[in-house]
């Protein structure tokens, strides 16, 4: 029997320096796109999947992250007061069911895999779902939406993977193809980002997954990998043959707003889906377009 996927691990104990001196004093996290956190998309993501219980891994200085989901009663006392109610209304997407947040600390910067290791406790004995909030993802239904009708179809283990060009292929972790039908794939195999000519594929895993709990018991031997850190990778790979692997050509656009050329982008794309935003941010491109670069 396979059982429901409700729990979901959100590692946020990055340092983000591509974006100092902004991330100086607040998450990279909590950087907006349009007028919602990062952290708010991730979030939205997971509960419009089914997830019920969430577990932010964070850092020192990540507390913003914990009270962004807390109930806000001073501010929203005064927007009813002064009749506010579509700010009111705004506020409503980040609260979050009481005690069904979790929030742990990895004191050192070890790794993904070992930041998933953290929540060990949290995850027991059930299947997890990871949302990486680096990765922005525009999709409808959501892509962990999509990944859970595969993973409520074959159990297992099931990642999001896309194609990079093959030049690129050392910034990922890249998956080994046994069968591929040109939407789910069979994988046979993992890579944590290897050399273009080592690479046994295009296809890499981006930063979506619904892992099995297995997968702690290899974790927790704590063996480094690239970049000298504990890599998820590594540890997802000894599960490959023990139960079903799968990845997903997710129907979505992805974007990557641990860049700043990505989170850009995002903004531009997220506006442009906006009724209210895409005339004016229609206008802006338009004015800035044709502009010489001074």
């Amino acid at each position: 029997m396979i059982k429901p996927l409700k729990k979901a691990v959100l590692p946020v104990a990055g340092l983000g320096t591509r974006f100092l001196p902004a991330t100086k004093s607040m998450p990279k996290e909590m950087l907006p796109v349009v007028d919602r956190p990062l952290i708010q998309y991730a979030l939205d993501e997971a509960r419009a999947a089914g997830i019920e219980q969430f577990c932010l891994i964070t850092g020192r200085g990540k507390d913003s992250l914990i009270d962004y989901f807390d109930v806000a009663y001073e501010l929203e006392d005064t927007l009813r007061q002064r009749g506010k109610k579509e700010s009111l209304e705004a506020l409503y997407p980040s609260s979050i069911e009481a005690g069904s947040l979790t929030a742990l600390r990895q004191q050192s910067p070890l790794g993904l895999g070992h930041a998933i290791w953290c929540a060990r406790t949290f995850v027991g004995d059930d299947p997890f779902a990871i949302l990486l909030p680096d990765d922005l993802i525009m999709a409808t239904p959501g892509c962990l939406a999509q990944m859970v009708e595969v993973y409520n179809e074959y159990g297992g283990n099931v990642v999001a993977v896309t194609e990079v060009p093959r030049e690129k292929t050392s910034s990922y972790g890249i998956v080994d193809i046994e069968k591929d039908d040109g939407k789910l794939v069979t994988i046979s195999g993992v890579v944590e980002k290897p050399e273009p000519e080592q690479a046994p594929s295009n296809l890499s895993i981006i930063g979506r997954y619904i892992l099995s709990p297995e997968i702690m018991k290899y974790l927790s031997k704590m063996e480094k990998g690239a970049g000298n850190e504990v890599q998820l990778t590594d540890s997802m790979e000894k599960l490959i043959g023990q139960m079903p692997f799968h990845g997903l050509r997710y129907n979505g656009v992805r974007y990557d707003c641990g860049s700043k050329s990505g989170f850009l982008e995002a903004q531009v794309a997220f506006a442009l889906k906006r009724p209210d935003l895409a005339p004016a941010m229609r206008k802006i491109i338009q004015k800035y377009a044709h502009e010489e670069v001074k």
